[in-house]
């Protein structure tokens, strides 16, 4: 049942345009998609495909970009299965999550909008948290579904969930015991997925090292939290709480792959039988992020757990591939791949470094970050018949522009209130100059663990903030992982301007340099906040700004 009073097709928006210059930067860019797409040998002819191509999108969770081996000829290991889509597809060297963790992360890439505009300021939502994805909004699965998809999600939600209060709680008393003691398990739940536009879920509420740890069904959950389970140090880390008698943690992976390939059996079946509906899968890992437990035939398949596990997901990836193919679906089918953040300190960097694997790719920082390493991600899509095959694309995308580049496809005009900061990147996959104003991102928004906000331009890149943002050095808020403690700040210049062409592991802040830049982007950094969109259209402001302590910036910029 859809969310939205009308349609998407049939709302409509002003049809101001604002100019927004063409930057050499962003010509180099597509320069760049242009060479290595004209390099690559072209794909081979595939059959009359329908006009609408099935749609695959798997998001691993916590994934660095130096773990997969296309992007890092340095890593110790090798991932044949992402590789092999990298060859097939068209690999993004400058892909950016919306946010440095994962709930941000998720709603930007299901919402086409920053997570910051919602209550939600910094951090992430946690098992038990509401639900955070606004009723009344437009959704890419929503979108697609109402251009006549099936829709379904396997795998970690984490936006929140408005489970059903018991009877107790409801008559006014206070639950008591363990968190969740008010909760009625046998009631279904709002805010899911099947709120916002999919037809079926099979998965988990949210992390997988958060409690309860329990199965979710469409909108139900399959069996109650009735067990308790201990705390678990990393790297199969693990937090205590509530756990219900089918959820094996161990199951969690293969139980998501096995529901994806079921699925795509049944609307292969489905497509024979004359429903010919095209499919949006949301395929959303809960791993590498901890806990770490790669399956039994994958351990000591290198130095390290999390090595093994980045092993078994790219095992298991190729099943889906190879099973596509089985099924006669790869030729219509977009397969996007990617991650949600950087690489999780958890995962032990330290014994990491010391064979030589940098999860990273030798930028600076890691997930929670303000630093390349937080946000800048693994993305591949493999498009047969648009994408040539073994292209490479040095332009700057967000994982949050599919949805723009859906409706550009299309036809749809969005309204106002649907995915603000959204930009189709529907040329690049074509090989297509981008239009200034029309489908070119100039710009993009990164957001730290901590709430601290980085803006990009061209080769410039401004943090608002003096340290990380997130849990490296220097830092208010350390990760309990590596055993430090808050830094001093004292002397630190409050702003940081790394020139990204010359110096992408951000070694040298240029901010004291180029003053007009940081005014530049500090002063379109707080346009973008105060009207409520990064994109053309209407302004749609949020309201909350004077409760805001992230914003403590803003008073320097006009």
């Amino acid at each position: 049942m859809t969310t939205n009073k009308t349609p998407a097709h049939t709302r409509t928006r002003a049809h101001a345009r604002a100019h927004i210059r063409a930057t050499l930067p962003l010509l180099a860019g597509f320069a760049a998609c242009a060479t290595a797409a004209t390099a690559a040998s072209a794909p081979s002819a595939a059959p009359a495909a329908p006009a609408k191509p099935n749609i695959l999108y798997i998001l691993c969770d916590d994934l660095g970009i130096g773990d997969v081996s296309a992007f890092n000829p340095k890593a110790i290991w090798k991932t044949p299965s992402f590789d092999r889509l990298a060859r097939e597809g068209m690999m993004f060297t400058n892909a950016h999550s919306g946010s440095a963790v994962c709930t941000p992360s998720r709603y930007s890439i299901l919402t086409g909008r920053y997570c910051w505009r919602t209550t939600l300021k910094h951090g992430t939502t946690a098992g038990y948290s509401a639900a955070l994805v606004e009723p009344d909004r437009l959704t890419l699965p929503l979108f697609l579904r109402e251009q006549g998809y099936a829709t379904a999600m396997f795998g970690k939600w984490h936006l929140g969930l408005d489970f059903a209060k018991s009877a107790q709680t409801q008559k006014g008393a206070k639950g008591k015991g363990s968190r969740g003691a008010d909760i009625d398990y046998s009631k279904p739940f709002g805010g899911g997925p099947l709120a916002h536009g999919f037809d079926r879920f099979y998965g988990i509420d949210a992390s997988l090292d958060m409690p309860p740890y329990m199965w979710l069904e469409n909108d139900r959950v399959t069996q109650a939290p009735t067990g308790k389970i201990g705390d678990s140090a990393a790297p199969k880390l693990w937090r205590a709480g509530p756990i219900a008698p089918n959820f094996k943690m161990q199951d969690v992976q293969p139980t998501l792959i096995e529901k994806t390939i079921a699925y795509l059996g049944e609307r292969a079946a489905a497509a024979k039988a004359n429903d010919t509906r095209p499919f949006f899968v949301y395929l959303a890992l809960a791993s590498p992020h901890t806990p770490t437990l790669p399956s039994k035939e994958f351990e000591g398949k290198t130095p390290s757990l999390y090595g093994d596990f980045v092993l078994n997901i790219d095992h298991d990836v190729g099943r889906i591939l190879d099973e596509l193919d089985r099924l006669g679906l790869t030729e219509n089918t977009i397969v996007v791949f990617t991650s949600d953040n950087g690489y999780a300190p958890a995962g032990n960097i330290p014994r990491l470094q010391d064979f030589g694997h940098d999860s990273s790719a030798g930028y600076r920082g890691t997930k929670s970050d303000a630093f390349e390493g937080g946000h800048r991600e693994p993305c591949i899509v493999r498009w047969p018949g648009v994408t040539p095959a073994g292209a490479r694309c040095d332009a700057t995308v967000g994982l949050f522009d599919f949805f723009a580049t859906c409706a550009e496809y299309f036809g749809v005009k969005l309204p106002d209130d649907a995915a603000e900061d959204s930009v189709s990147m529907l040329a690049l996959l074509k090989g297509q100059p981008p239009v200034p104003g029309k489908n070119a991102r100039e710009t993009i928004v990164n957001h730290s663990g901590e709430g601290e906000f980085v803006i990009r331009e061209g080769k410039w890149k401004l943090i608002l903030w003096a340290g990380s943002g997130g849990w490296s050095h220097p830092t208010k808020a350390p990760s309990p992982w590596t055993y430090s403690k808050p830094d001093d700040f004292t002397g630190l210049p409050p702003y940081q301007l790394y020139d990204m062409d010359a110096d992408s592991a951000e070694t040298t802040n240029l901010a004291d340099k180029h003053p007009d830049i940081v005014q530049h982007l500090g002063s379109l950094m707080k346009r973008y906040i105060e009207t409520g969109r990064s994109t053309p259209g209407a302004p749609q402001p949020v309201k909350g700004a004077d409760k805001w302590p992230q914003l403590r910036w803003m008073k320097d910029f006009q």
